[in-house]
């Protein structure tokens, strides 16, 4: 598993909270894979000078997370990770790694941040202000357009879009005691959507250009800070 190239996009295998487990289904943590990754490399590949190989998954108790600087998880809010892997993702977090969090909505808010006061309990939940080293990393970002999933998008009057999502757009994030951002948090929003579906004419190219800037400046804050 060790990597083969500069850069590769790791998603973060997790088991499912038993009230979110479905026979139909085989874990929330494949949500939009693995199109959402091979989309966004594209766009690496074609914005930056990123060497970027193909994405990978793994569960925070494999040691090979270590060799990768960037971590993805999505659909944060229904996990149900053990203290085993609380206690590892503290670890790859000071050890200078770096956890993008995306694609939960509302009351999913509660469950995640339960689990972050576990991994580290003495870092408060901070939003992200435009003076934050991250929105300007490479793209300078000021705008905070809602970045939806697909099955948010209606078709108004007149063939315009609307965004019918629950909840208003936070970014958040946590630090380590140096202040170095360690977990990115994309809250009631789906940039792994805006990736996914960044060639289709129904999704709007505001919010897919908006997610690839944000993708790309969370990566290179991770492999520079």
């Amino acid at each position: 598993m060790r990597p083969s190239h500069e850069f590769h996009f790791l998603r973060m295998e997790y088991s499912d909270h038993p009230s979110m487990r479905s026979w139909l289904r085989p874990g929330w943590w494949m949500q939009d894979w693995p199109e959402a990754e091979a989309h966004f490399a594209q766009g690496i590949q074609r914005l930056t000078r990123i060497h970027t190989g193909e994405g990978r998954h793994a569960g925070l108790l494999d040691d090979g997370i270590f060799d990768y600087p960037w971590i993805y998880a999505t659909q944060v809010g229904w996990w149900d990770l053990s203290d085993a892997e609380t206690k590892r993702m503290r670890e790859y977090l000071l050890r200078g790694g770096f956890l993008v969090v995306d694609d939960f909505f509302g009351e999913d808010w509660d469950a995640f941040r339960g689990t972050m006061r576990r991994v580290l309990p003495e870092q408060p939940i901070l939003d992200v202000d435009n003076g934050h080293p991250m929105m300007r990393v490479l793209y300078k970002i000021t705008e905070r357009t809602q970045i939806p999933g697909l099955r948010h998008l209606r078709r108004a009057p007149g063939g315009s879009v609307v965004v019918r999502m629950p909840g208003e757009p936070y970014w958040r994030a946590l630090h380590d005691n140096s202040g170095r951002m360690v977990v990115a948090i994309n809250y009631n929003m789906d940039i792994g959507d805006a990736w996914e579906h960044a060639d289709m004419p129904e999704y709007p190219e505001e919010m897919t250009g908006l997610a690839y800037r944000f993708g790309i400046n969370y990566i290179l804050y991770s492999m520079t800070h």
